[in-house]
Parts: structure tokens; C-alpha cells; sequence
């Protein structure tokens, strides 16, 4: 369990696991932070939220958060509970133990590395705005906003950015005539890529070559989701950047890096996490001018959904410019992974960036 902290130290719990289908990931990056945060300015207060949505408190061990011979941890319920304070007067989280006692830890700052649905969609955000605690990350309407692949794109290109034309479904459209919905889908050509529109990461997402899978693919995409969003292929290099608040307001960006993408053309959930250094370039072969462009469009793109902490920017570099695919309000963050690759490419350390984001976090006004 975490130490008590003292005086000169800054409290953070951490917000781990959670309900969506990156529950793994989430652990993995909790012990990444746990493994490199400075303990002498910071004590850690460790909330794992169970696959059944269960708050608990558990040990301050980044080993039992790592990846071990390929497998993912996962948060165990020990039978505590953790409750957030039901008035932002306190900033105590009241923890329930299974012998009936309970304990109060103080809070000066929430880190929620939660991927996904109840975690990256403004619902975590909501509770802990509602609490009044100082949190880490973007707030409810953005997280909310570029949860929704559907409505980001439309914000997006509101605000003069271009992005990758699609077509959006609905499940009810899909049972009542989906023969309709595939004739209007096919116009866009093939192949197509077929996503829920509120998951995360690569989670139900298919590459569909030809009419005969079209339907095995939407049934995966409405089993993580009840919108799902279709899209042609874009021919171009996958090219990321990585966006930090500003302490002046402004947006700082990163150098950006680019994904390698396999042979079929699609970066899916195994490469994202598991694959090594082959899939990842930082910083990404590009013009001066070409990567002065992307950053300024990842800048753009954080200030249209009103970006807080910080957001990944994904593109495509296509023969006649950049295409933005989606905005990633909690991006992948484990040591591996292409954010805070890309802030090292950059100068900026894995523990510096998790330094910066806590203090952002503690004075953050959204």
C-alpha cells in the first residue's frame, strides 16, 4: 500500500485499469510512471479500477504492473474500495478495507492514465470535476469530443484542418437495411477500415478488402460500440505528433515520429503495444518543412477540441499534404510508446514528461 506522505511531498493518485478493453495497457503504463516518478517530490497513491468497475487500492509496485513474457496485468480486487470525496471542501478519498475498517489518504493531484470508454470519454473527468480534484489530462469536453471519432472529425474540419472523408453508421441503421448502408458505404471504394466510434486504440477495428467481409467486420466494430465510423484507405506515411500544454497557453509540439505499417496496411492493437522498435520512427524522416507543418497542425488540432495536458495528433502524409485522422486525448503512454518517444526525440525525458504533466495537472484551469 503507498507510504504515508510527508509534508514537502506531493500527493498523486494514480487512476489505473478501468472497464474498457485497454484495461492491460492501462497497468502497464501505471507501472511505467510508478518506475520513474520522483519520490522525492512525489508519493504515490496507487487506484486500480477493476474489469467490473470496482475503485481500489493497491500496492505501490511497479513490477506488478509490467509486461512479463507477453502477458498484461491486470487490476485484482483485494476488496478494498475507494470512494472520492462527495464535496470539493475535502480532498480525502475514503478507502474501505475487507476487515471493515476504513482510512482517509489526502489528494493533491489525480493522474488518470485511463484508455477508452469510462476513462478517456470525459466520464472520469466529470467525477473528478464534480469532486474537485486537480486533475492531469484533458477535461470533459474535449476528452468527450475526441472520444467520438465522428464528432472530432466534424470539429476538425470546422476548424479548417483536413481529415479523412467517412461515413458514419449507426447499429439501428445497420440491423434495419444493411443493404442500404453497404451500397452507400462502397461508394467510398476499397479498401475500407471499419471502426467503433467511441473505442480505443485499434480495438474492434477491420481492414475490409472486398463486399463479402464488410459484414463480419461491422459486427466487431458494433460488439466495442454502438456508432461505428467507415473510412476509405488513405495512401500515405503514418506520421504522429505529439502535443504539451503550454504553461503560457500556447500548445508546445514535439518533433514527430512516424508509424512503420505492416504489409496489410493497418497498425493494429499487437504492433501499437507489443512490437519493438521496427514499427516506430522518432523523429520521422521529414522536410523542415513538412515537420513544421504537422506541428503546427497538431497545435490547431488541440486548441479546436480545447485541449488540456495533452493530446497525440495522428496524420497521414498523403501526395498532396497532410491528412488528420484523430486526435488522442490519453495516447499511449508506456516508455515504449510513440508520445513520450516522441518528447524524447525531443529533449523532454520520460520522467520529466510525467513531472510536467502532474504540476500541469495541479494548476490546470480548463
Amino acid at each position: 500500500m503507498p507510504t504515508t506522505p510527508t509534508p514537502s511531498t506531493t500527493t498523486v493518485a494514480v487512476l489505473f485499469g478501468g472497464r474498457s478493453s485497454e484495461h492491460e495497457i492501462s497497468c502497464v503504463t501505471a507501472g511505467g510512471i510508478m518506475n520513474v516518478i520522483d519520490r522525492t517530490e512525489y508519493e504515490i497513491v496507487p487506484i486500480g479500477i477493476t474489469r467490473d468497475g470496482s475503485f481500489t487500492l493497491q500496492q505501490d509496485d511497479p513490477e506488478q504492473w509490467t509486461l512479463r513474457d507477453g502477458a498484461l496485468p491486470t487490476v485484482p480486487d483485494n476488496g478494498t474500495r475507494v470512494a472520492f470525496p462527495t464535496s470539493p471542501a475535502s480532498n480525502a478519498l475514503v478507502v474501505s478495507h475487507p476487515d471493515g475498517t476504513t482510512s482517509s489518504i489526502a489528494i493533491d493531484v489525480v493522474f488518470p492514465i485511463l484508455h477508452g470508454p469510462f476513462g478517456e470519454d470525459g466520464t472520469i473527468q466529470g467525477l473528478l470535476e464534480i469532486a474537485g480534484l486537480p486533475y492531469v489530462g484533458d477535461g470533459v469536453l474535449a476528452s468527450a469530443l475526441a472520444m467520438d471519432k465522428h464528432v472530432a472529425k466534424a470539429v476538425l474540419e470546422h476548424a479548417g484542418l483536413r481529415v479523412a472523408p467517412w461515413t458514419t453508421v449507426l447499429r439501428r441503421e445497420w440491423a434495419a437495411d444493411p443493404v442500404d448502408v453497404a451500397e452507400t458505404i462502397a461508394a467510398h471504394g476499397w479498401p475500407l477500415f471499419v471502426k467503433p466510434a467511441r473505442a480505443g486504440s485499434s480495438m474492434g477495428v477491420s481492414r475490409v478488402d472486398d463486399p463479402s467481409q464488410l459484414g463480419a467486420a461491422m459486427d466487431l466494430a458494433f460488439e466495442h460500440d454502438s456508432k461505428v465510423i467507415v473510412e476509405p484507405r488513405v495512401i500515405g506515411r503514418e506520421i504522429e505528433v505529439a502535443v504539451l500544454e503550454g504553461r503560457d497557453g500556447v500548445p508546445r509540439t514535439s518533433l514527430p515520429g512516424e508509424i512503420v505499417v505492416a504489409e496489410d496496411g493497418f497498425y493494429d492493437f499487437a504492433s501499437k503495444y507489443l512490437g519493438g522498435d521496427e514499427s516506430l520512427r522518432c523523429p520521422a524522416p521529414l522536410t523542415e518543412a513538412e515537420t513544421d507543418e504537422i506541428r503546427s497542425i497538431g497545435a490547431r488540432a488541440f486548441e479546436a477540441i480545447g485541449g488540456a495536458g495533452l493530446a497525440r495528433v495522428d496524420c497521414f502524409l498523403t501526395d498532396d499534404g497532410f491528412v488528420v485522422n484523430e486526435v488522442n486525448t490519453m495516447p499511449g503512454f508506456t516508455p515504449l510508446s510513440m508520445y513520450p518517444r516522441c518528447w524524447a526525440a525531443s529533449g523532454v525525458s520520460y520522467p520529466e514528461l510525467v513531472t510536467e504533466l502532474i504540476e500541469l495537472g495541479r494548476t490546470a484551469v480548463r
